[in-house]
């Protein structure tokens, strides 16, 4: 295998390389975001298990069983849509070393590199589909809530 020598080549190497990392950095600021979301998901499902096993046997606690059903849901899409991230940022990490390998070696490999940018861009954008689902059924969850105090308070 020929490793460019050539300042040049390597430094045009880098600089092709470089510019999938804009989407690395969306990448890592989104999963930083979705990953409060869990958190405030897990923390909201203890409160709710936590009041339902205190809750006397005459008390069915219907409500609390429906916010914990739709509190699994977006828990399982939040957990999706950190997986399609974290599968995103390898495959754009794998599109740089494949563009840089490209670009400075011998090896013909643009066409992987397209095949692994591509993908990444596509899990990209399925994690943002399972964003905004979640923070449907959240919004919706809202909703539900406030009506279902102002039915007990009347």
């Amino acid at each position: 295998m020929f490793f460019a020598t050539d300042l040049d080549t390597v430094t045009h190497g880098i600089q092709l390389a470089v510019a999938p990392v804009f989407l690395l950095t969306a990448v890592a600021g989104m999963i930083g975001s979705v990953a409060g979301r869990l958190a405030r998901i897990i923390d909201r499902a203890r409160v709710l298990e936590d009041r339902i096993d205190k809750a006397s046997a005459q008390d069915p606690m219907a409500a609390a069983y429906a916010e914990l059903k739709q509190l699994r849901q977006r828990g399982a899409l939040v957990n999706t849509c950190i997986a399609l991230l974290t599968f995103c940022a390898i495959m754009i990490g794998l599109t740089i070393m494949a563009l840089f390998l490209g670009e400075t070696t011998e090896m013909q490999i643009f066409r992987i590199a397209t095949i692994l940018f591509l993908t990444g861009v596509t899990c990209f954008l399925l994690a943002l589909l399972c964003f905004l689902t979640e923070t449907l059924i959240a919004t919706r969850m809202l909703k539900f809530g406030r009506q279902a105090r102002a039915v007990r308070t009347d």
